[in-house]
């Protein structure tokens, strides 16, 4: 008997193996076919970063010269200057800061390269770079007025 219950034993794991063989060969194709999709999405992705990469670069590049001609002349901002400027005029930094149109504060943090000034504030200075010391003069003298 011992005989009979072994093969049939036998007999039922050959058709339960077969049985699985066939249902977990179509999980397989289909595991392996969801792996390559990754892969061609992985691939299709890097090649769009890429792409996003390269349009960005082209529009920091556009975007820099159009910035530059509405500018107008280029002007140069050293913290040095600003002082130096400063006592070639005999101003102090209120009066400094009364001429550009910022305050007392703003001139030291550009003084000592804390900050710099903005586009706007780089035209009054560079309107103040162009004056005498008359014309200072007579500058505050007409904002005190008011």
């Amino acid at each position: 008997m011992s005989n009979i219950a072994t093969v049939f034993k036998e007999e039922i794991a050959r058709l339960i193996r077969r049985q699985l063989r066939g249902e977990t060969e179509s999980l397989k194709k289909a595991s392996s076919r969801y792996r390559a999709d990754i892969a061609a999405l992985k691939r299709r992705i890097d090649v769009l970063e890429k792409q996003i990469a390269g349009l960005e670069k082209r529009a920091r590049k556009k975007a820099a010269p159009e910035v530059e001609e509405t500018a107008g002349p280029k002007l140069r901002f050293k913290p040095e200057g600003i002082r130096a400027q400063r006592t070639r005029l005999g101003l102090s930094a209120q009066e400094m800061s009364r001429l550009v149109g910022v305050s007392m504060q703003t001139i030291y943090n550009w003084e000592t390269g804390k900050s710099r000034p903005r586009a706007e504030q780089l035209a009054g200075i560079a309107a103040v770079r162009k004056m005498g010391k008359r014309a200072v003069k007579a500058q505050l003298e007409q904002t005190q007025a008011d």
